[in-house]
This record gives structure tokens, sequence and C-alpha cells, in this order.
């Protein structure tokens, strides 16, 4: 199995290197590619650097490029000529798949998908090409006819990507690392040892132990912000707002934005962190998520049994995937001050909380990823 992603921030990775994980277990020979790395001239880290820069200085600059170009294409779903980027990389996957065949290609990143369709419809890409796509919001450079199959993680999704290309579109169990799963479990064993102190089992440990690693006090009730891996977003200003609410205690999670995690810092606006290794931990511990791009923290959450919404989500495909979450009941998606901290205030030991937590638990019940794929299910 050849598995593509592309190093654009921690999300595509994360679902390829989980997806990775799985099938070995499963005794299926799996390579991990980062399809920025198939292009020639190191174009690749310059298109990185460029993303990144656009949106940290420049979001405006990306929401105009998505808008011209993902969200566009020939009315009847055909692709149009592919692109010079299409072209280079998929040259460079062909070589690949010429020198270690495999028996199936899964893309989990547009570009990806483009390259291998682009081989696949003209017959030069001999083994199937499915898509694993890692939006809620399905927008144009994900779609081509080229490829056999989609696998995506809501049926509105899956209903445009059949309409639009023709192919099969299946529903699929978010690609999380079980930890997430684990800490649902500790946190709701916490929660029922609070309320019935007697059955409490010393042995097994607090999942709120993170809180005075990370500075908080006992009884603070903590919201994680997410800003992603690259730290982006308007995170800042919902720091402010949570905090200044006086009820909660805003957790931001920076990832590798320090110069985002010292402003912060300096500002007293609740706790900010760097890049993390125990998010399971951290989720096991919050009261709710307060998110900006509708990516992997989303799921992660959702396995964790953790209430989220939206707030200020990044242009592109991070507001189309606030949308589409909050358009299949997923979530929220807060558009000013006043509606995050009703938002969260509605989750706050209310029959709202446990339909948001059922939701976004029942996107588990769908088959998983792997066993959807050629070489396991045949």
């Amino acid at each position: 199995m050849l598995i593509l992603t592309a190093s654009m921030g921690a999300g595509h990775d994360g679902v390829a290197v989980e997806l990775a994980r799985r099938l070995a277990e499963g005794g299926v020979q799996v390579e991990v590619a980062d399809v920025l790395e198939l292009l020639p001239m190191r174009l690749g880290p310059a298109l990185r650097r460029w993303y990144g820069w656009m949106m940290r200085s420049a979001p405006w600059l990306y929401a105009l490029i998505y808008r011209v170009f993902f969200t566009t294409g020939p009315p009847d779903g055909r692709p149009g000529p592919a692109s010079p980027l299409t072209v280079l990389a998929a040259n460079r996957l062909r070589r690949l798949v010429r020198r270690r065949p495999p028996a199936e290609v899964v893309s989990t990143f547009h570009l990806a998908a483009q390259a291998a369709g682009h081989l696949r419809g003209r017959g030069r890409l001999p083994v199937p090409s499915t898509v694993l796509v890692t939006d809620f919001a399905v927008h144009g450079l994900w779609l081509h006819r080229g490829n056999d199959r989609y696998l995506c993680a809501v049926p509105a999704s899956a209903l445009a990507v059949t309409a639009a290309t023709g192919r099969p579109a299946h529903l699929h169990a978010p690609v999380v690392r079980p930890e997430f799963r684990t800490a649902r479990a500790d946190r709701e064993r916490a929660d029922r040892e609070r309320a019935e102190p007697e059955r409490a089992e010393p042995e097994r440990a607090d999942p709120q132990r993170i809180m005075p690693r990370i500075g908080a006090d006992p009884g603070d009730r903590l919201v994680l912000v997410s800003a992603g891996s690259w730290g982006v977003g308007d995170v800042e200003k919902t720091a402010r707002v949570v905090a200044g609410s006086g009820r909660y205690v805003p957790v931001v999670l920076c990832g590798h934005n320090d110069a985002l995690r010292h402003r912060l810092q300096r500002s007293g606006n609740g706790i900010a962190l760097g890049w993390r290794d125990d998010v399971p931990e951290l989720l096991a511990s919050a009261y709710a998520l307060v998110d900006n791009a509708a990516g992997l923290t989303c799921r992660e959450a959702f396995a964790a049994g953790v209430p989220v919404v939206s707030y200020r989500p990044i242009p592109g495909h991070g507001r189309d995937g606030a949308r589409a979450m909050a358009a299949a009941g997923l979530s929220d998606y807060a558009m000013s001050a006043a509606e995050l901290l009703a938002a969260l205030d509605r989750l706050d030991g209310t029959p709202e909380r446990d339909r948001r937590v059922a939701r976004g638990s029942a996107l588990f019940s769908s088959a998983s990823a792997e066993s959807l794929l050629g070489c396991r299910s045949e």
C-alpha cells in the first residue's frame, strides 16, 4: 500500500501515519510518501513555506486563491487541464510506482489526489487509486474522475463527491490514534467517580492530573483553543474572549509558533502551550475545544468526547469545514464573541452537550478506513 500525504501542517501526516500503523498491524506492507517531496527543484519546501507565510501574514491572499482555484471547476465535474504542479507530481509519482509497485494508492492530500487521478485516468497507474478526504468540506481540488473511489467523514461530503465525479464515496470512521478513544473512557470514568466517590478506583489515575503540569489550578474549566501545528489564525482574540468571561480558562495550543506562544504568555490571557505530544490527556481534562481549522484536532475531540465550537476559522478550507461541521450537527459555529460564550455556556451539564458528544461519537460507527481499502477487503 502506498499512502500519499503532504507535510502541510500536521493533519494530513497524522492521518497517513495512523492509517499506515493500522495497516501494518494487519500484515500489509506500507510506504508513506510526501507528495511535496516528489516535486522537483525543491518546489515542495518552497510551496510549504509560502503557504505558511500566507496563513500567518496574508490570509486574505489565501482566501482569494482558494476561491479562484479550489472551489471552481467545469460544471459537469470533469477535471480540466492538469495544472503544471499536478503534472510534475504525477511524473514523479509514476516513477515511484514503477520502482516499487503497490497494490493500491491512497491519497490524504488534494495534490496527491490530483496526481494519482491524472495518472489513473490516462491509464498510467495500473492499480486502484483511493482518496481519503481529510476535510469535512470537499473542495474542487480533491475531485478527479480518474480516482476509483473516495472515503469521506460525513454523508454530505460523500454525496457531493459522487455527484461531481460519478465515483463511489464511502463513509469511514475518522482516522485518529487510539489514545483519543482511551481519553474519552478515562474522562467518563473520572466523571462517574466524582459523582460517586465511594466507587473510585485508587489505582486509576485521574485524567485531570495534567492540570498542574500546564499551570492550571484545580477546578479550572479548561477550554482548549487550537491554532494547528503552525499556530495560525486569530487565536489571541479568541483567548481574550474566553479568559474575559471569568468562567473558563483558555489553553491555547500554539503548535510550532513560538512567537504566538510568547505573546500569549505576556498577555496573561490563559495558558499558552507549544507543540504537545500529550493532546489526548489535554482533551481528557477539557471542557470544550474551540477550533479554527475543522481538521484533525476536531476529529480527535470527537473521539475524546469533547464538544467543539468553531470560531474565527481560517479562510478557505477552514471556514468551509466549520460550516460543514455545523450543518452536520457536529459543532457550533460562533459568529461573534457573544455567540462563542453562549455556545460554551450551553455545554454546561445540559442535554445539548450530550447531543454534541453523541453526534461526534457516531462518526466512529462507520467502517474503519483500513477495512475499506482493497487489499484488506478483498
